[in-house]
């Protein structure tokens, strides 16, 4: 299994980012997907997830309204895609699939 996040980077707040999740090593449309961030000196936590055939999804209260995830089960990708965004977001943000973890991707929002 290898799953590979890309599209973070520096963005002021109010800006927006789309994140990517590259899957590979099992069968992508059979399972659900989760993104999940940690920032500096805080425990990681979920931002939200997706049902296998997208239909379905939840979100982290806080970002609500603001972050949308999607998938693309033919290209094998998992998205995120963040507007608003605040410096709260600022994280270095996941990829899951059960327990198997993409290296991450850093987002920082400041101005």
């Amino acid at each position: 299994v290898q799953l590979v996040e890309s599209g973070g980077g520096l963005v002021q707040p109010g800006e927006s980012l789309r994140l990517s999740c590259v899957a590979s090593g099992f069968t992508f449309s059979m399972h659900s997907m989760s993104w999940y961030r940690q920032a500096p000196g805080k425990e990681r936590e979920f931002v939200a997830t997706i049902s296998q055939n997208g239909i379905s999804t939840s979100y982290k209260d806080s970002v609500k309204g603001r972050f949308t995830i999607s998938r693309d089960n033919v290209k094998s990708t998992l998205y995120l895609q963040m507007n608003s965004l605040k410096p709260e977001d600022t994280a270095v943000y996941y990829c899951r699939f059960a327990t198997y973890w993409g290296q991450g991707t850093q987002v920082t929002v400041s101005s």
